[in-house]
């Protein structure tokens, strides 16, 4: 083996042989040019690791860099070593670490499948598919940067809650990288990214279009105009404040009739159980049953299988039209019955029973604050307020205060009245914007005329 000091005549007189053979630097232990039979010179560094490992990574080809930029990369490398780290090993697991798509799989497959409900898991599919790929998909895990986030989050600007629910998806795939180990701890690029505002809110039904909407259902029951099963579903719905899945899911074998209960195994939330209301037993009591069908609510063309959304979904628009109401979504009937639940009266914590909420912070989203209390609410204060103030003071004020000016008035004033002085020769003052015994403070000519408290006036 060769060992001579490597300058640009060395390298570039250096000829390919049949095998191939190394050119060590007399200059730097370790620096050597590696010439391969097919004519390719690499410039290369030899080191033993602090494990004890031996290494020989290569820093370039010659013509990619020259001779003295690769002996400075020796320099760097051979130092670096000397301090406990390994430049060949950093280099190859850069080399080796997986892509944003590569980490993506291994979300879904690792954490989202055994972890999230598998409409979670087709949602974060096509979040996936359709945005964090496409975007961040070519990008080394370690290599995403809080800018790459936030350029993902702009171009979704224009739909904004997809935008959220991308950002969380991200978010987790990224926690789940510091966990296995791609990423450092605390290194989180979704960290400060802000989510958009979302202005979407479910409207309160009012207590008015209850009493005509359960008018409606009343007159449909008794009259046929819409299907049992649908009927039997916007009545339970309102009843268990539930979610609609949590009731097209609904089998009779949950239903415990006796003990007034009903048990979901699954939700959204996981395992639930909840009481019966007394109009809930009388409803499943007296609810059509299909044969062999386990479904409370099942499809109405095959009783093997639950009721669609869609078909719950449409039945529920068809209703509210049919009422003279405006549309809201059947997420508005669980609004309703929580506000109802809350309005009640019961503790916070028994309302978080029927709703089977997980948090007070959630319950309370559901909870809409109605005008009635409200304007109630403020009548009370005003009423306690005037208690303190006096009764007899307030009327007196009341009624010291004149009727005010109103642009009619101005305008019913002739020319020559409104050009009148400020200020007569008797010194009675005069001004259209004077109220009662109140004297603005804007002309003080007027021997009359109060002097503002504070001004220089008032201190001599």
């Amino acid at each position: 083996m060769a060992r001579l000091k490597l300058t640009k005549t060395v390298v570039e007189t250096a000829q390919p042989e049949k095998e191939p053979y190394e050119l060590r630097d007399a200059a730097i232990p370790g620096f050597l040019l590696k010439v391969t039979p097919m004519g390719r010179k690499v410039f290369m560094v030899a080191y033993v690791a602090n494990n004890g490992q031996r290494r020989k990574p290569a820093m370039g080809c010659f013509g990619e860099i020259t001779v003295e930029q690769a002996r400075a990369i020796a320099q760097d490398w051979l130092a670096d070593v000397r301090k406990g780290k390994d430049p060949g090993a950093e280099k190859s697991a850069a080399r080796r670490a997986p892509t944003v798509k590569e980490l993506f799989e291994r979300f879904i497959t690792d954490y989202s499948e055994p972890s999230n409900k598998p409409s979670t898991v087709d949602g974060n599919r096509g979040y996936g598919r359709l945005h964090i790929i496409p975007q961040l998909g070519q990008i080394k895990v370690a290599d995403v940067t809080r800018a790459d986030i936030s350029g993902l989050m702009k171009k979704m600007a224009k739909t904004p809650p997809n935008a959220n629910r991308v950002l969380s998806a991200v978010r987790k795939m990224f926690n789940m990288a510091e966990v296995w180990g791609l990423r450092p701890d605390g290194s989180n690029p979704c960290r400060h990214i802000p989510k958009f505002p979302e202005r979407g809110k479910t409207r309160l039904i009012s207590d008015a279009e209850l009493k005509r909407l359960y008018a409606y259902l009343n007159k449909a029951q008794a009259e046929g105009l819409e299907h049992p099963f649908i009927l039997l579903a916007v009545r339970l719905q309102f009843e268990f404040a539930a979610r609609m899945s949590e009731i097209l899911k609904l089998e009779w074998s949950w239903v415990d009739l006796d003990n007034r209960r009903i048990a979901w195994p699954d939700s959204k939330t996981g395992g639930m159980s909840k009481p019966m209301s007394a109009e809930a037993v009388r409803l499943l009591e007296t609810a059509p049953r299909l044969e062999r069908s386990p479904y409370v609510c099942p499809s109405i063309f095959n009783p093997d299988r639950p009721m669609s959304k869609n078909t719950y979904s449409k039945g529920w628009r068809r209703i509210l039209g049919r009422a003279g109401l405006k549309h809201i979504g059947t997420h508005g009937i669980r609004h309703r019955s929580a506000t109802d639940i809350a309005n009640s009266g019961i503790p916070v914590k028994v309302g978080m029973a029927l709703t089977a909420h997980k948090t007070v912070t959630m319950f309370m989203r559901y909870v809409h604050t109605e005008d009635d209390p409200v304007r109630a609410a403020a009548d009370v204060v005003a009423f306690r307020r005037q208690g303190l103030i006096g009764g007899a003071v307030a009327a007196a004020a009341t009624k010291s205060v004149p009727a005010p000016i109103t642009a009619a008035h101005m305008e019913t004033a002739s020319r020559a009245e409104r050009d009148k002085p400020l200020c007569f020769e008797d010194g009675n003052y005069r001004s259209r914007t004077k109220l009662g015994n109140y004297r603005p403070f804007r002309h003080r000519r007027c021997p009359n005329r109060a002097v503002p408290p504070g001004c220089q006036a008032d201190r001599r």
